[in-house]
């Protein structure tokens, strides 16, 4: 049975997980020429684009740790008798 002290683990290590990959997907982004792609009065609209592909990216990595993570816990009742 999970305690509440292991669902706030839990909790602190996705909200970190998220942050950590949203700010790595941020600079990585940043090596990208995104100003090329939108004609010049749409700079507010382009901003507004990248922080949501930014935020999707890094929530979509995040998810992906964070649920390796978890099945590699739950490999230990694979191997239990």
């Amino acid at each position: 049975m999970i305690d509440g002290m292991e669902i706030g683990q839990q909790a602190l290590i996705s909200i970190m997980s998220h942050l950590i990959f949203i700010g790595l997907t941020f600079w990585a982004l940043q090596a990208m020429h995104f100003d090329k792609l939108f004609s010049a009065g749409r700079v507010f609209q382009a901003r507004v684009l990248y922080i949501i592909l930014t935020i999707a990216i890094g929530s979509s990595v995040s998810n992906f740790f964070l649920d390796y993570l978890h099945w590699s816990r739950q490999l230990q009742y694979l191997f239990k008798l």
